[in-house]
């Protein structure tokens, strides 16, 4: 047996009857809740319940990761959202044009996180313009977790009922 086949069946290129798929798609969306605006959540809320210094560092965290984003969205931002595009669309029709189940999952991971990534870009840029006090920051971090968390309940859903077709289709039953 040689090692390529070896990782190709440790990895097993069928997506959506691989244990490992489901894992990284549950650690993906649980990480993208917990880091808000690469912000840790648990930052919010020790603001939210001690104050003082816990809400200056929320405050300098925001800051430096909003001037972040937004240098990166500004810089290169074109050509990220025609590189993003490109793959997506890439991703799209390998996978759902020729059916290949490894292209699907990659596309139903990444295209609800492209669409999380310029809901973070559009929140930086209004708390640049508007500098929000410290509560009425909490509460737009708060909404956007919110968000994130929609979409990613959405998202697995998705994942999980296209995967059981998928997996249906493979199926001696199916």
């Amino acid at each position: 047996m040689d090692l390529s086949q070896t990782i190709f069946e440790l990895i097993d290129m069928r997506s959506f009857s691989n244990l490992w798929f489901w894992i990284a798609l549950a650690v993906f969306w649980s990480s993208a809740s917990h880091w808000v605006l690469g912000v840790p959540w648990d930052s919010v809320l020790r603001a939210k319940r001690n104050g003082g210094q816990a809400e200056i560092d929320l405050q300098d965290l925001v800051r430096i990761n909003c001037n972040r984003l937004l240098h990166i969205a500004d810089v290169s931002g074109l050509f990220l959202i025609g590189g993003s595009c490109f793959i997506l669309t890439g991703l799209a029709g390998v996978g759902f044009g020729y059916n290949v189940e490894f292209a699907q999952a990659v596309f139903l991971l990444l295209f609800p996180m492209s669409i999380v990534s310029l809901l973070s870009v559009r929140l930086a840029r209004r708390i640049r313009v508007e500098a929000p006090q410290p509560e009425e920051l909490r509460k737009r971090l708060a909404r956007h977790r919110f968000w994130v968390q929609f979409i990613g309940m959405i998202s697995i859903f998705v994942t999980s009922l296209w995967g059981m077709f998928q997996n249906f289709q493979i199926s001696p039953l199916g």
